[in-house]
Parts: structure tokens; C-alpha cells; sequence
């Protein structure tokens, strides 16, 4: 989308920068849920299968994977590992509750939209005015 906004500045389209604001918005909106859904807010809860729609169990990559994380794996069954095989994982050591990482990576998510959303009503509106001033 945001090569399309790209495309349509570039080109002088409003029609596509309109499509990229109006996605921005809904990237706003998501962001602003994934933020609710990690801190528990208005009965969100980073337990549930909500984000998977129960089809698989969900887990941040950062849970994981986050500075300072020390990630060890079990097997579960000693000998030959297949791909039915599952590993059970502790992680320690973590600086930072991963919750909190992916609030910070939806806030900054946020912020990006938020100024890619005003610079393309401000291409819209100078677009649309040049149009009419050659009218």
C-alpha cells in the first residue's frame, strides 16, 4: 500500500492516495488493537486464540527471541525427531516482557501511519487545488 501511495504522489493520482489513506487508517485501527490485546485492556487477553481465530496456538516471536533472552529447548521424547515432534521451551533472562516490545512496535507502527496519513491529505488537497486553479 505504501508503494501505491508512493506511486499515486508520484504520478499525480489522488484516487490511490486516497486508498492509501484510507489503509492507513485501518493500520491505525490495528495497531491500536494489537496495543489493547497485549495489555489486557476491555477484556482482551494475550492468552487467548483471538489473533489465530482457534485454528492454531498463537505466541509472539518476541516471547522468545527478545533482548536478552536466553531460549533453551527440551525434546519431549528422547530419540529420533520428526516433524510431529514437538519441543518444549523455557526462556530466561528476558530485559524486557515481550508484551511490552510489541506495544512499542505498534506504537511506532502507529506514529508512521499517523504521519504517512497527513502527508497524503496534504498531496490530496494540493493536487486537487492545482487541478482547480487550471480549470
Amino acid at each position: 500500500m505504501v508503494i501505491l501511495g508512493l506511486f499515486g504522489t508520484i504520478q499525480y493520482r489522488p484516487r490511490y492516495i486516497v486508498v492509501y489513506t484510507v489503509w492507513a487508517a485501518l493500520w491505525v485501527a490495528w495497531n491500536v488493537f494489537i496495543i489493547c490485546f497485549y495489555l489486557d485492556v476491555g477484556g482482551l487477553s494475550k492468552e487467548s486464540d483471538l489473533l489465530t481465530f482457534n485454528i492454531s496456538a498463537h505466541h509472539s516471536w518476541w516471547s522468545e527471541h527478545g533482548p536478552g533472552c536466553v531460549r533453551r529447548e527440551m525434546q519431549e521424547a528422547p530419540g529420533v525427531r520428526t516433524t510431529e515432534s514437538h519441543s518444549y521451551i523455557t526462556v530466561m533472562g528476558c530485559f524486557m516482557d515481550y508484551q511490552y516490545i510489541e506495544v512499542m512496535h505498534s506504537s511506532v507502527q502507529i506514529l508512521v501511519a499517523l504521519l504517512g496519513f497527513v502527508y497524503a491529505c496534504y498531496v490530496v488537497s494540493a493536487i486537487t487545488e492545482e487541478e482547480d486553479s487550471c480549470e
